[in-house]
């Protein structure tokens, strides 16, 4: 199979993390500094919603070079079993592994709820950070006490890994966690405005309306999601604040990343290599809409795990 490979060049625009911290510290030790600094981030996700997770880590490290890997030929993730998802996870990020990589960035949610510590084990000593702990933390900086709503999808409900984050670190939080399905496919579709999106934002969330619930806090606990964050914030109204789990994990990788002392020192622009396991032209067709800018099938670059 030839390789399908493009660089998409691009310009700028804690427990766990002190963990992680050591581990890279130690790994760094094996390798000259400009060695570790220069490799590249890995991002995770079963397909391109985690592309709004790169397109965070590209504003906020934007002389990072970045590899992203969809595992498309398995998704949705969602469906399988919790040891279904381990195996998948760790075999796609061994791949990573391979690329040289000395940071991974698991940015899909349902792979951060089951698998986190498995990735972690098996990455050892590269530090492995999700989407959900720096959401959850972002969320309890709100407030002490307050009312959080998850919107993520049935999976991530059913796990319920934001709940559990968010009341391990307050107690006394209120969480609600509602799963919105319809809106990854609006996401993909690029209705994200207008009046079919606000419609189906106002049809998911009227049942928290008519409860008089109002939270302080909403958290976009899917990838898909900060595609229609204005939409949802403009339904949920009053002051509450929206957190975006791919804008929070992106400044948790950059104060793992400063904390070890491997920020990448040039000047240059960051690069992108983008990988999947199938699907090429869908891949663009979608993925360019999450990354914001025009992909075309030549951009990705087909792998076997």
């Amino acid at each position: 199979m030839p390789r399908l490979f493009h660089r998409l060049a691009f310009s700028g625009a804690t427990g766990a993390t002190g963990d992680a911290v050591h581990g890279v510290l130690r790994h760094n030790a094996r390798m000259n500094d400009h060695e570790a600094r220069s490799r590249p981030i890995g991002v995770f996700d079963s397909g391109v919603g985690g592309l709004t997770v790169v397109k965070a880590l590209r504003e906020a490290l934007p002389h990072e070079d970045l590899v992203y890997l969809g595992d498309t030929a398995r998704l949705p993730y969602g469906t399988k079993s919790a040891v279904s998802i381990s195996r998948y996870a760790c075999q796609a990020t061994v791949h990573l592994q391979k690329q040289g990589i000395k940071l991974l960035v698991v940015a899909c949610n349902t792979a951060s709820a089951v698998a986190l510590e498995a990735l972690r084990q098996q990455m050892r000593p590269l530090p492995v950070i999700g989407v959900v702990e720096p959401g959850a933390k972002a969320a309890v900086a709100t407030g002490l006490g307050g009312a959080h709503l998850v919107l993520a999808t049935e999976a991530t409900v059913r796990l319920g890994a934001y709940h559990d984050a968010i009341k391990a670190q307050d107690a006394g939080a209120d969480v609600r966690e509602l799963a919105c399905e319809l809106l990854v496919s609006l996401a993909e579709e690029g209705w994200t405005d207008g009046a079919i999106a606000t419609g189906i934002v106002t049809r998911y969330l009227q049942p928290i309306v008519d409860a008089s619930y109002q939270p302080d806090c909403v958290i976009l606990g899917c990838t898909h999601f900060p595609l229609l964050r204005e939409v949802i914030a403009g339904v949920i109204g009053g002051g509450t604040v929206v957190v975006d789990s791919a804008s929070t994990t992106a400044e948790f990788a950059r104060h793992v990343l400063a904390d070890a002392g491997l920020a990448n020192a040039s000047s240059a622009a960051g690069s992108l290599r983008l990988l999947a396991t199938d699907g090429a032209t869908r891949f663009s067709r979608v993925g360019g809409r999450f990354l914001g800018e025009r992909l075309a099938a030549s951009d990705i670059e087909i792998v076997d795990l």
